[in-house]
Order: C-alpha cells, then sequence, then structure tokens
C-alpha cells in the first residue's frame, strides 16, 4: 500500500505516456506544492538514488513490490543515501528547485515504474487498482 508523497494531492499536470519510446509524453504527475515542502516516501523501501539529475535533486526508492518511485525536484533529507532503508511516511527531502512546466519550487514530480515500465503513480493510491466505469442502467 502506498501514501501520496504530499498532503492534500492536487495534480498539476497527469500521466501521459508517449505513444512511442521516442514520442513526446510525462512519465509522472505533477503534484502542487510550495518551496521547502517536506516529502515523504510513497511506501517503504530502499533508497536506489539520490542526487543531482540534469541540475534537479532526485531521490528514487525501490519498493518490495518491484515499483521504483521517484521523485523531483528535491533536496535530499540527510540519511537519504543509496542502500539506506526508508519506511513509508518516512521524511525523504524537501522541495527545492523547478521542474519543467512549474514555478519554482511549485510542484513535486512524482514517478513509477515497474522495469522499464512506466505506471501512473496515482494508481499506486487505489487499494483495488484502477477504477473502471461501467454504464449506467436505470433501475425499474
Amino acid at each position: 500500500m502506498y501514501w501520496a508523497p504530499l498532503p492534500g494531492v492536487r495534480v498539476l499536470r497527469g500521466f501521459d505516456p508517449p505513444v512511442n519510446f521516442y514520442g513526446a509524453g510525462h512519465l509522472g504527475v505533477d503534484l502542487a506544492t510550495r518551496p521547502g515542502a517536506v516529502v515523504r516516501a510513497a511506501g517503504t523501501g530502499v533508497v536506489r538514488f539520490a542526487g543531482a539529475i540534469a541540475g534537479r535533486g532526485v531521490v528514487v526508492l525501490e519498493h518490495p513490490d518491484g515499483i521504483r518511485t521517484e521523485y523531483e525536484p528535491l533536496r535530499p533529507a540527510p540519511g537519504i543515501t543509496p542502500g539506506a532503508a526508508v519506511q513509508r511516511g518516512a521524511r525523504i527531502g524537501v522541495i527545492d528547485g523547478t521542474h519543467a512546466g512549474c514555478r519554482p519550487g511549485r510542484c513535486l514530480h512524482w514517478g513509477a515504474r515497474r522495469g522499464d515500465a512506466y505506471l501512473d503513480p496515482l494508481t499506486l493510491l487505489l487499494p483495488l487498482g484502477p477504477v473502471r466505469l461501467l454504464p449506467w442502467r436505470p433501475s425499474g
């Protein structure tokens, strides 16, 4: 089970996978936040990466179910180093910097993948899997 990495989830930009490997898309969700906001581990796992990529702070956690969650831009919290174990809800960093398409410090890019396949991280928050809408049939 996963928790949202920020309280009061408000999606600024949703998951939009590309139609092919080289296509445009968005491989995660951008969640509204504020500069310096605390980011928490969505699930229990192990830190696989904590450092800068393209000038932005990034933390990657690997979870027991094989899913990896990615968080950016943030300044990793003390002790958030590769190999460190973290519990769901643990502080992994604070918002610091900017992500493409967001004002500085105003969004967290949260991604998820299993192997090389990216997933919509919001589906991790659903205890029974993705919502499926069925046709409405009036009673009577």
